[in-house]
């Protein structure tokens, strides 16, 4: 069951002219302990429609606090309302933290950590920065961020106050696409030939174990293929896509309506919480829409492939899986969707919400 908690707000700081730092307390007895990099799914109703939307968590493990940092986009209601009208003392639905965007701390580890930021892409980054700061005494971090201008910079105070105060391991590299800087490199967008650049001049990309890149998509794409080009294998960068262009689900293909036996309609058998439900379902719904029109409180947030809030197991049965944003290969190949973006192919489809 998708479980929302009354979180209240204990705080509001802003950040930049458009973007907040919420400050969040939970109820007693809910357990919302986070792991570095992961999100909060949250819904409200405006106007009598239940808007769902995630924002990752900028705080680190050992800050003590839960916080989210919440920019606000031309046209987003949820965006929009937090930014103008959300206060201490009010209170937010959220389901518990989740996502992958995350490697295990080991203290002993002497490790060199690579990120990339877009904009508010720098919101899990920071989570996973400060906790490897405090948490692995020995490894350091190296943070490329991206934005228009130094006043579209989110957590710049932040970001200095780390710099000074764990000297020598945390260097950060501010890259503007409109502000000139003294270094012609630091100037325009991060794409794959700017990353080039950078890794022959300022980051030896063989030192680095692991690459959290956060962003827009084909930002996020051009420094992966730059991070491969110079060597480093894809199992060592991981993605966190914060926007996507897709805002709803993808295109339903024919191909996959005209099954060979003509039959339209798949039986289909859904796990979460430890019970199960069988019901039939079109071939040209999703597997997450069909789960909602039989009451089923399947959880979710975008519906559109980027988060991974709907993740499922697929245990009998195939279907096809239109976007994927979210899930890295090795789950996939243990057999893991986004249920917003499946459509059935075979008769009858099994699919566990609970592993």
């Amino acid at each position: 069951m998708a479980r929302f908690h009354p979180l209240t707000v204990t705080d509001v700081q802003k950040t930049i002219r458009d973007a907040v730092v919420v400050t969040l307390a939970p109820p007693a007895g809910a357990d919302f302990d986070f792991l570095q990099g992961q999100y909060l799914t949250f819904r409200k109703d405006f106007d009598g429609e239940e808007l769902r939307r995630s924002y990752s968590i900028c705080s680190g493990l050992d800050d003590g606090v839960l916080q989210v940092g919440i920019k606000k986009v031309d046209g987003g209601a949820f965006s929009t309302w937090a930014n103008d009208n959300l206060k201490p003392g009010d209170t937010l639905e959220a389901m518990p933290p989740m996502g992958n965007f995350h490697t295990p701390i080991t203290p002993l580890a002497t490790h060199h950590y690579v990120g990339f930021a877009g904009g508010s892409g720098i919101t899990p980054v920071l989570s996973i920065l400060r906790t490897v700061l405090t948490r692995e005494p020995k490894s350091r971090f190296t943070l490329v961020y991206a934005n228009r201008a130094v006043n579209s910079i989110m957590f710049r105070e932040e970001l200095e106050d780390l710099k000074n105060t764990y000297m020598g391991r945390l260097a950060v590299i501010h890259v503007l696409e409109s502000d000139s800087q003294d270094i012609d490199l630091f100037t325009g967008r991060v794409d794959t030939e700017k990353c080039g650049q950078l890794f022959k001049q300022w980051i030896d990309v063989s030192t680095i174990d692991t690459a959290f890149i956060c962003g827009p998509e084909p930002m996020m794409l051009g420094i992966a293929d730059a991070l491969v080009d110079h060597g480093m294998a894809k199992d060592q960068i991981k993605f966190e896509l914060f926007a996507s262009n897709q805002p709803g689900r993808a295109a339903r293909p024919a191909v996959a309506l005209t099954e060979a036996d003509g039959t339209h309609e798949t039986l289909a058998r859904i796990k979460l919480d430890g019970a199960s439900r069988s019901f039939a379902m079109p071939k040209d719904s999703t597997v997450l829409e069909a789960a909602l029109a039989n009451d089923i409180d399947a959880p979710f947030a975008c519906k559109a492939g980027v988060c991974s809030t709907c993740r499922a197991k697929v245990i009998e049965g195939e279907v096809e899986m239109m976007a994927n944003h979210a899930l890295e290969d090795y789950e996939v190949a243990r057999g893991y969707v986004l249920t917003c973006q499946c459509y059935p192919i075979s008769d009858k489809i099994v699919l566990d919400y609970d592993q």
